[in-house]
């Protein structure tokens, strides 16, 4: 946990309607991993995500950069949002200039950086997002997953350390979410840590290199996924356990055992790859 580049300790948090979203909740979020959150509706983890981002405070507990307190004055708060950009679920709550140039410079601009320096950056973000073709076009003649890129130029342009992305495949076809997967795997390449709320159980246990299950504010379990989601316990509280994990078991009690090389497949392809290997074995019967 010391070596987090965030970190929450022993956080509650309140609502002013009296609901209480985290209760004595710890976590810490590590440089350069891609960390998926899960767990249920209620569970905390949007409240959680904007505790990370400084929009709201602790009732109790404490956050820490590195080994720092937050600072909640302007100044500091300014600077934590210029280290960790959040992506809301809605994109639409998030947009709000006339145009894809113009929504994505907001952001440097408020910085105070010079005009030239904004240019450069927003450039950058439109790459890295595949958008440059649309920079100019009006953001409500976008599609559904064309403005949730467009957030996240936003947040690039701002040159953060973290990525929160808040529910980012919801409302995604199946071709949508692998463009935006292999956008995030660009940023993650390029030193980003991203953290994602998801629902998706598959996703996370291909994609994360950490995962923090939460329940009733707090967290249940974290580790890596192919320890965390084969618990019994974790697979109670989601309601589920990854396909891929399933299907492996299930080749286990036929006598397929896909443990040859000590690494378990995650993904999809993962597997036909190894049962391909599997099949093609000398000794297979």
């Amino acid at each position: 946990m010391n070596d987090a580049i965030i970190r929450l300790e022993e956080v509650s948090y309140r609502y002013p309607d009296g609901t209480s979203a985290l209760n004595n909740c710890t976590l810490g979020i590590h440089r350069n991993r891609r960390t998926a959150v899960l767990g249920a509706n209620g569970a905390g983890k949007t409240t959680m995500f904007l505790h990370l981002n400084g929009i709201v405070q602790p009732t109790s507990g404490r956050l820490f950069w590195g080994n720092t307190p937050l600072d909640y004055s302007r100044a500091g708060l300014r600077k934590l949002r210029s280290k960790v950009g959040m992506v809301f679920q809605n994109p639409d709550s998030q947009l709000f200039s006339a145009s894809v140039r113009e929504d994505i410079s907001f952001g440097p601009m408020n910085l105070g950086l010079d005009i030239s320096t904004v240019r450069q950056r927003v450039d950058k973000a439109l790459q890295a997002v595949a958008m440059a073709e649309l920079a100019d076009k009006p953001v409500h003649n976008l599609s559904y997953g064309q403005k949730k890129r467009v957030c996240i130029a936003g947040v690039l342009a701002m040159e953060p350390e973290i990525i929160v992305l808040d529910e980012p495949m919801a409302g995604l076809d199946a071709a949508m979410q692998l463009e935006l997967t292999a956008v995030l795997e660009k940023l993650h390449g390029g030193g980003i840590t991203i953290v994602i709320a998801t629902h998706d159980l598959d996703f996370a246990y291909g994609w994360a290199d950490q995962t923090l299950v939460m329940e009733s504010g707090r967290v249940l379990a974290h580790g890596t996924p192919d320890d965390i989601l084969l618990r019994p316990e974790v697979g109670e509280t989601l309601g589920a356990t990854p396909q891929v994990a399933e299907i492996i078991h299930s080749l286990s009690l036929i006598g397929i055992d896909l443990r040859g090389n000590g690494y378990l497949p995650r993904t999809k392809d993962e597997l036909v790859k190894a049962i391909t290997a599997f099949a093609g074995r000398e000794d297979t019967p």
